[in-house]
């Protein structure tokens, strides 16, 4: 592969591919608590994991759709806003999903360390 403007797009498609896999565990968790789309944005930032609003609210209306938050618009501010929080069914995903992704985690260092060490 050359170097260049077609490995750049390589990498930022898996770059993305990596990230949106994690999207619905970052937010599901940080939705334990109720907040609305542009607070949700700014603390998913401020974590590291930065997202367009083009991606956020469909996908904060595909995990309501599928049950795993609720939310209702309310006035703050003189402006309605939508706040959203997990639901009891989006607990138990949450859960579910926290170990599947510690497993992950563990066999990820596992195979990383059996490359860095050579010991395969």
């Amino acid at each position: 592969m050359e170097i260049g403007n077609e490995a750049d797009a390589l990498l930022e498609n898996l770059r993305l591919e990596l990230r949106r896999g994690c999207l619905v565990l970052a937010v599901l968790a940080q939705l334990r608590t109720e907040q609305y789309g542009y607070t949700l944005r700014k603390a998913l930032e401020e974590h590291g994991l930065a997202i367009d609003e083009g991606t956020l609210y469909p996908l904060l209306r595909r995990l309501e759709s599928q049950g795993l938050l609720v939310s209702e618009w309310r006035a703050e501010d003189k402006r309605n806003k939508r706040f959203y929080k997990i639901s009891r069914d989006g607990k138990l995903v949450l859960k579910q999903l926290l170990t599947e992704w510690q497993g992950i985690g563990v066999s990820l260092d596992e195979i990383l360390k059996e490359s860095v060490h050579g010991t395969h």
